[in-house]
């Protein structure tokens, strides 16, 4: 099936194309050279997205990816250790590029999603000495991807803040989709920045720009994220034209992600009678376990492609939903036909 013939695209919310405001935004922007600096629309939004979080600085970069292994570099010296879950994007979606760049060193406690034991995280934490590898920095993923785009509750991000300082150890933020946090629950950005050393924050993830993530931290740290940005091949030119679009995003596509949860949840509703919902749903993530169902993800993913609806493969038992920008509600009940009239067989 082409492009073109599908219906719906439920695979992520990274396939969106951009609204022909967000067009109009990109092809009038004011634009330099971003590698001197000089870039006016790229500056606006590196000032508008640090104010957002509360930090002094940040860096625009071509992807949630560079973005999150900047951040990780800044905080974790090569050779040290960065503590984060099991399935965290940083250590399974990014190619191993924490220990390839930045030679630094993982370890994970068991995959939980947004269910945190912060008593977990602190006995991991391993101190200076003792002839093993320290721990330099704790990773959290807000939503989480894999943990169905939960969302880590405030009062476990503060207990994971006290955890850090009393250890002396950096807590960085994958904060890819943590606008739809800041929608689900109310927190301020701002609040959430006044939490972490590092985030990293997406805006081709739910918001629909076409590409690009910042880099969110101190004005030092912002700094030296430049240097590793550009020897990571991350230095870009008249990149205005992308910027634009993500402030194009960020004036008119945060409040809007409350539909895409609303339509996720509609989503939900009609598939939990068929037993494979893996957990609650609480932003644009659907997560489906397929462990009790008649048929795996792959035989799911190619039925329902056969009727116009992509269903994202993450496992051969897992699969997933996502709602987002252009997905309308007609999508939706399409992709409710489609996929109740699979999963019955």
């Amino acid at each position: 099936m082409a492009v073109a013939d599908v219906f719906v695209d439920l695979r992520s919310d990274t396939v969106t194309r951009p609204t022909p405001g967000m067009r109009e935004a990109m092809a009038t922007a004011d634009v330099g050279d971003d590698v001197y600096g000089e870039d006016p629309t790229v500056n606006a939004l590196e000032a508008e997205v640090a104010a957002l979080f509360g930090h002094e600085a940040a860096l625009f970069a071509p992807s949630g990816s560079m973005a999150n292994q900047i951040a990780l570099q800044l905080v974790v010296p090569p050779g040290d250790e960065l503590l984060c879950d099991a399935d965290a994007h940083v250590v399974t979606y990014e190619i191993g590029a924490a220990a390839a760049y930045g030679g630094i060193s993982s370890r994970t406690w068991s995959p939980v999603g947004a269910d945190i034991d912060p008593d977990v995280v602190a006995a991991m934490v391993r101190p200076e000495g003792y002839h093993a590898v320290p721990t330099r920095a704790i990773a959290v993923e807000q939503t989480h991807n894999r943990g169905g785009g939960g969302v880590i509750p405030l009062a476990t991000l503060r207990e994971l803040r006290r955890i850090a300082d009393d250890a002396g150890v950096a807590l960085h933020c994958d904060g890819a989709r943590i606008w739809h946090a800041h929608v689900a629950d109310g927190v301020p950005l701002a609040g959430y920045g006044a939490l972490f050393d590092t985030l990293s924050v997406c805006l081709s993830k739910g918001l629909g720009a076409p590409v690009g993530s910042l880099v969110v931290g101190s004005a030092d740290k912002i700094a030296r994220a430049r240097v590793l940005c550009k020897r990571m091949g991350g230095g870009m030119r008249q990149a205005g034209i992308l910027a634009a679009a993500g402030r194009y995003a960020l004036a008119h596509h945060v409040d809007r992600l409350a539909a895409d949860h609303a339509k996720a949840a509609r989503l939900a509703e009609a598939i939990a009678p068929f037993g494979v919902l893996a957990t609650t749903v609480r932003t644009n993530l659907v997560p489906l376990d397929l462990t009790k169902a008649p048929l795996d993800a792959q035989a799911l993913a190619a039925a329902a492609r056969a009727e116009g609806v992509l269903v994202s493969v993450l496992g051969p038992r897992t699969a997933r939903l996502v709602t987002h920008l252009d997905v309308d509600d007609a999508g939706i009940d399409r992709a409710i036909e489609v996929l109740t009239r699979v999963l019955r067989g």
